[in-house]
């Protein structure tokens, strides 16, 4: 089956089954690896995407669900997915690093929705991501930082 795919604003068109898991034809058939394969069943969020700006784990998606779509993963841009990498790298926040694309796209979809959000919003979005390295306390400073950074630019 045909698929027609919008990933990071370049359209791909692949062949592939259309139960195959969204992340693998991101990671196998297009080239793009830094969307993650963690659980495999939608608990860990490394495999986290943006779908028509919505946050989906890839990895529960079959790829027939994103025909057409908007998908952006950590290899994209946006203006709140740059100043969250700033604010990432500024803050020192990775150690492992395995989990942070997830977290990192997880975070775009919250500023995307939340202008400046609360810790307990910055929470209830992130606690759907799990960092091995519990570097959670980084994660939420970071996030606070990428706010900063982006009013400091308007």
């Amino acid at each position: 089956m045909i698929i027609n795919l919008l990933i990071n604003g370049k359209l791909h068109a692949i062949e592939a089954p259309e139960e195959m898991p969204l992340l693998w034809a991101i990671r196998d058939i297009i080239g793009l690896t830094g969307t993650k394969f963690g659980c495999g069943v939608s608990q860990c969020g490394a495999c986290s995407v943006l779908l028509d700006g919505q946050l989906i784990k890839s990895c529960s998606l079959p790829v027939s669900g994103a025909d057409g779509k908007e998908i952006l993963t950590i290899e994209g841009s946006s203006e709140n997915l740059e100043f969250l990498r700033q604010a990432w790298s500024d803050g020192n926040v990775p150690q492992c690093g395995y989990c942070q694309s997830g977290q990192l796209i997880a975070a775009t979809s919250l500023l995307d929705t939340t202008e400046n959000p609360t810790d307990n919003e910055i929470d209830a979005v992130m606690s759907a991501n799990i960092c091995r390295c519990g570097t959670y306390t980084r994660i939420k400073k970071a996030i606070h930082k990428a706010v900063t950074l982006k009013n400091e630019v308007i």
